[in-house]
């Protein structure tokens, strides 16, 4: 997911980009590290990765990689995707990008006046005030003037709802003459919980229906079928199998009997004998004999012996 984000934009970017800053929590691990970091250098980029130890909101996550706010910054959250069709104007001095949504309540939300300027931010209103939400994607012309406005939020310990919001140094800023527009964007995928990160899946498998990378040539398929779109990863053997449609499945797994749907499997995880739809399943994780939906993380074991598909 990081992954593609960061792929879209550099397009919608259309410049070089010199660094990208992972900001994690500690125990991520090595490897997820170093993932990270191959991703920044295959667009060219030095990747480098921040601790956030405490969840404390946006505007102190953002600082945890305050050495790097100078000149033109993009801000990204990590659990949203998006479509677009257009090239950011790098000369506007900010750039929110939003999508208008039914209900806004869990989003912060902007307003706009009758120039097309963004004239107010809100974070989760609870009432109605405007329906477009801020998907997650900001850009600024000066990195250092943002890095000097969260700060301030910080040595005043100014929170709203406990934390550190983003939103509030926007406010800020605005109020000190920086001028905002809102980008667009053709579609925005969530990947906030299970669902809306499986629906997102499906969406991005329907995108990229006809890239031929979407199934790898070392996959071992014997007596199984594929439904498409799908994407399986490298090394994935399946056995007496249906896959499909809308699974992603990840490097070194193992499938035999089962029937898999609309569907995340990550890496090196085995099934049997199971009826899976609408699931994410992690990384080395076995499941036998089961059926229904699934939100498992890693290393879970499965076992069913008596379950019929």
């Amino acid at each position: 997911m990081v992954q593609r984000l960061a792929e879209d934009i550099a397009i919608v970017c259309n410049e070089p980009i010199e660094e990208i800053a992972f900001i994690i929590g500690p125990l991520f691990g090595k490897d997820a590290e170093e993932m990270l970091k191959a991703v920044a250098a295959n667009l060219g980029a030095v990747g480098t990765i921040w601790y956030q130890e405490e969840a404390l909101g946006t505007a102190h996550a953002i600082m945890c990689a305050k050495e790097i706010l100078n000149g033109k910054v993009v801000v990204a959250f990590a659990d949203t995707l998006f479509k677009a069709d257009f090239k950011m104007d790098a000369t506007q001095e900010g750039i929110i990008w939003v999508q208008k949504i039914e209900d806004p309540r869990a989003f912060g939300v902007v307003k706009l006046d009758g120039q097309g300027i963004i004239s107010d931010f809100i974070e989760k209103p609870a009432v109605f005030i405007s329906d477009l939400a801020i998907i997650g994607i900001y850009y600024f012309r000066d990195g250092k003037n943002l890095r000097e406005e969260l700060q301030y939020l910080l040595d005043n310990n100014i929170r709203e709802k406990g934390e550190y919001q983003l939103t509030n140094a926007l406010e800020n800023m605005k109020m000190k003459g920086v001028k905002f527009v809102p980008g667009t964007v053709t579609e925005w995928l969530d990947c906030g919980n299970v669902d809306a990160t499986v629906f997102t899946n499906q969406r991005i498998l329907e995108f990229n229906k006809n890239d031929s990378k979407l199934i790898a040539p070392s996959i071992l398929s014997e007596n199984s079928e594929v439904v498409m779109p799908c994407f399986i990863g490298e090394n994935v053997i399946l056995k007496n199998t249906k896959v499909g449609p809308h699974v992603s499945v990840g490097a070194n797994t193992v499938i035999e009997s089962s029937i898999i749907s609309n569907s995340i499997i990550q890496k090196n995880s085995k099934i049997q004998n199971s009826k899976i739809q609408n699931s994410m399943i992690g990384s080395f994780v076995e499941i036998v004999g089961a059926s229904g939906n699934f939100s498992i993380g890693d290393y879970t074991i499965i076992n069913i012996q008596n379950e019929k598909l």
